[in-house]
């Protein structure tokens, strides 16, 4: 079923949805958002614990890369705590064939989800978040009162990228001078 559909995906998540809760702690996950979990022809994802008081939900190589790089760093003591809370509340999942994702009572108790939660594409993952931090925390920064905190944020994001055009210079001008040192 799910063959061609990661092929036709975006690369980055984006956007942002409402979703109710029922019952069962099951939300529907917008069907663009699902086809682009979709990897090698399966729909499977984990959803974890996310900083900022939220949760996360990552495509299945995405989690395997990270999980790669924190194993060459799990022997280092003062992240001891954060692996094994990280690691024991990563839930490996899939939708229902409604499009229904079950969140764990120990996640949404976790940030402290209600009947509410705004579903937010963030780059390489689906942020959850219960309604009320996500609206409020939007509304604070659109209208500035944040003490400069989200605005400074967004300053040193936006600068990232100028970084990268000056470490891009900087590469090409070492190539340059390499080059021209082969040709002497």
């Amino acid at each position: 079923m799910w063959e061609n559909v990661g092929k036709m995906a975006k690369s980055f998540f984006s956007g942002s949805y409402s979703a109710k809760l029922d019952e069962k702690n099951r939300f529907v996950l917008p069907q663009e958002l699902r086809y682009q979990l979709v990897e090698d022809g399966k729909l499977e994802f984990t959803i974890a614990l996310s900083m900022g008081g939220c949760l996360a939900i990552y495509r299945k190589s995405d989690i395997t890369e990270i999980v790669e790089r924190f194993k060459k760093k799990q022997h280092i003591a003062k992240f001891q705590k954060f692996f094994t809370l990280f690691f024991s509340t990563l839930v490996e999942t899939t939708c229902d064939k409604v499009g229904r994702i079950m969140i764990p009572s120990v996640l949404k108790n976790g940030v402290g989800m209600k009947h509410e939660v705004i579903i937010a594409g963030a780059l390489n993952k689906i942020e959850l978040w219960p309604k009320e931090v996500y609206e409020k925390d939007l509304l604070k920064f659109i209208d500035g009162e944040t003490d400069g905190d989200l605005q400074k944020m967004m300053e040193e994001a936006f600068s990232l990228l100028s970084e990268d055009e000056e470490e891009n210079r900087l590469e090409t001008a070492i190539e340059r001078v390499q080059n021209e040192v082969v040709k002497l």
